[in-house]
């Protein structure tokens, strides 16, 4: 019956019947006769281990007085830096590969956010944008600063003119009133 004894029924009526069974053969018959029966599997119920499950999941009794372990041994700090870095190297590397880095930008903030500068996602794209706006403000002065020299020079080398050919008038008017 692939059972153990505990889940042996024996009729209590036909005890006479069973008692005279000598062989497999018969105990076989009163088996299939229904004399001897194999009890159901009892109930073990889950419920209240679901119920539990779900409120753990919820946050509940996780208190100080339900902790056995130390904080690392329950979540190593390795584990929980090796997530954040590669949360953000992956972010980076996206970046990077959609355009919206240069990779002299990518290798600076690689370097931080191994330094532990950020302190997650979010921090590592707000840094971004700032850089970003840094650096375009940067160009537009550095712009501004090229025009503003050229416009200068331009107008030195505008007046140098006017002075030499002023010089060159007067040097000339000279010559002319000796002749």
């Amino acid at each position: 019956m692939d059972c153990g004894e505990r889940k042996v029924w024996l009729d209590p009526n036909e005890m006479n019947e069973i008692s005279n069974a000598n062989s497999r053969q018969t105990i076989r018959k009163l088996v299939r006769d229904g004399l001897i029966i194999k009890k159901p599997v009892t109930m073990h119920s889950r419920s209240r281990t679901r119920v539990l499950a779900d409120a753990k999941r919820a946050g509940r009794h996780t208190g100080f007085g339900k902790r056995k372990g130390t904080k690392d041994a329950r979540m190593p700090s390795q584990v929980l830096w090796m997530r954040r870095l590669r949360v953000l190297r992956r972010l980076l590397v996206k970046y990077r590969a959609a355009g919206k880095i240069d990779k002299h930008l990518y290798h600076e903030l690689y370097h931080l956010s191994k330094g532990n500068t950020f302190k997650h996602k979010r921090a590592l794209i707000e840094h971004v944008h700032k850089a970003k706006a840094e650096k375009a403000r940067e160009r537009i002065l550095k712009e501004e600063m090229d025009a503003k020299r050229a416009k200068t020079k331009a107008a030195r080398e505008r007046r140098q003119q006017r002075v030499a050919e002023k010089r060159n008038a007067l040097i000339g008017g000279g010559e002319e009133e000796e002749k």
